[in-house]
């Protein structure tokens, strides 16, 4: 297994030509794929405490450093108190309990007298930098940190309104709406600004998904108008740091790629699904002017053989890999429900790709 070094996956992001070895890109996996390939219960670890979050960054570093990353991801949540998710019962081979999803109904913010009473925290309190400083004791020499906040700058307002509420508002309290965006958008750049200065990010990352099977959640206009100029502004911060932005987005965003690469600017993407956009006619369409990460369908993953996981990636490697600009990853995240096996010949096939 080759020493980590994050100046080849920055070389991908960059599009600054073919890596010496093809890098993997992971946007995470459950905790149950952690476990299953590590040995170590993490689940178990109580992040409560400084030495608790500690062992549980030594074990995620080791599960990615041992696999083959030159990066650890992690995401941190801005500290917005919500009650509306809902949760059932996980029926993976390799449950976690419960498996949890946001109410598109219902949330703590529908009008202006909830965005008054709402419990904004002091911008200085939005997140818990901790995190970052004690992952960064434990990373060994050569890897980087890429992500940021969890939840994008859709993801925030959406999860705090509900997906039917915020639809409802665009047309009887659109000011409202400006509102909840420039609120906020304020605390991202304001948590943005600091984790960008931490020495040990490589990539700053946001996970905005903007669309479905067929097409954007809303109207382009939309975008442009509420959600594009604060993700610009993440972008800009990224840059004047001399880190590379990796937006996550899923759904078909064809009516706004042109918008995220040309206007907010973005470096790399990722979340490709088969359905809507195979990632190798993403590298066709867009490899030119930004990085594509990932793409092995998930649902391929989960579902087929192993040799047919390994004849799908070489596939993918064979038709991506050619110019740079690429790194080998899932389409979105290695679920509960994708076999070990199968991810572990994914990236078995991007090490004999690269003559490891």
């Amino acid at each position: 297994m080759n020493q980590p070094n994050f100046e080849r996956m920055r070389k991908v992001l960059l599009r600054q030509g073919e890596p010496d070895w093809m890098p993997f890109y992971e946007h995470f996996c459950d905790v149950e794929i952690y476990e299953a390939v590590t040995g170590i219960k993490m689940s178990k670890i109580d992040t409560s405490t400084v030495p608790g979050k500690k062992e549980y960054y030594t074990a995620l570093v080791k599960f990615y450093a041992d696999t083959g990353y030159d990066y650890v991801p992690l995401e941190i949540g801005l500290n917005f108190p919500r009650d509306n998710v809902l949760a059932a019962d996980d029926t993976a081979q390799m449950p976690h309990g419960k498996r949890g999803w946001a109410d598109e109904n219902s949330g703590p913010i529908k009008n202006r007298q909830d965005f008054e009473r709402y419990p904004w925290p002091a911008i200085e309190k939005c997140t818990d930098f901790s995190h970052f400083e004690i992952l960064a004791e434990v990373l060994p020499e050569g890897m980087k940190v890429i992500g940021g906040i969890s939840g994008g700058i859709l993801e925030q307002v959406s999860g705090l309104m509900g997906f039917v509420p915020l639809s409802m508002a665009l047309h009887d309290d659109p000011k409202l709406v400006e509102d909840m965006f420039n609120k906020t958008g304020a605390y991202r750049i304001y948590a943005d600004e600091i984790i960008s200065k931490i020495p040990v990010m490589g990539a700053m990352r946001m996970g905005d998904d903007m669309g479905y099977k067929t097409s954007t959640m809303f109207a382009p206009d939309f975008f442009r108008k509420y959600v594009f100029p604060w993700q610009k502004k993440a972008v800009e911060v990224a840059h004047k740091n001399k880190l590379p932005f990796v937006l996550h987005s899923c759904g078909n965003l064809a009516g706004i790629m042109d918008d995220l690469i040309d206007d907010v600017k973005i470096d790399a993407k990722h979340s490709w699904e088969d359905i809507i956009l195979p990632v190798t006619e993403a590298k066709k369409i867009y490899g030119k002017r930004i990085a594509i990460l990932g793409g092995v369908d998930v649902d391929f993953l989960a579902r087929h053989s192993e040799d047919e996981v390994r004849k799908y990636t070489r596939n993918v490697l064979e038709k991506c890999a050619p110019g740079g600009g690429y790194a080998l990853g899932s389409g979105n995240t290695v679920t509960n429900y994708v076999p070990v096996k199968n991810y572990l010949a994914m990236l078995d096939e991007g090490r004999k790709f690269s003559g490891q």
